[in-house]
């Protein structure tokens, strides 16, 4: 039996699919995703932090386990950021 309506989203973030090459990340009802060549914070953590993500603010994200912070705007207009650290 299926339901014809679908519940609720009670999570304001959610982290819908890791790959390879990166993951997808759902925020208020907008999909990004987030390349490993260009987060590389995200590269080499496991499954669990990269779950583990908070929403403080309306357009700040956090990860605790990995003491990462982002802004949406800088998944939506990467070019305005500099996010690789050398």
């Amino acid at each position: 039996m299926k339901l014809r309506i679908t519940g609720k989203s009670t999570s304001q973030v959610e982290v819908l699919n890791i790959s390879k090459y990166g993951f997808w990340l759902m925020v208020h009802q907008n999909e990004y995703f987030l390349p490993f060549s260009a987060f590389t914070w995200f590269k080499n953590a496991n499954i669990s932090s990269i779950l583990n993500v908070e929403l403080p603010q309306p357009h700040h994200l956090y990860w605790p386990d990995l003491d990462v912070d982002l802004e949406i705007e800088s998944i939506e207009s990467p070019e305005k950021y500099s996010l690789i650290y050398t």
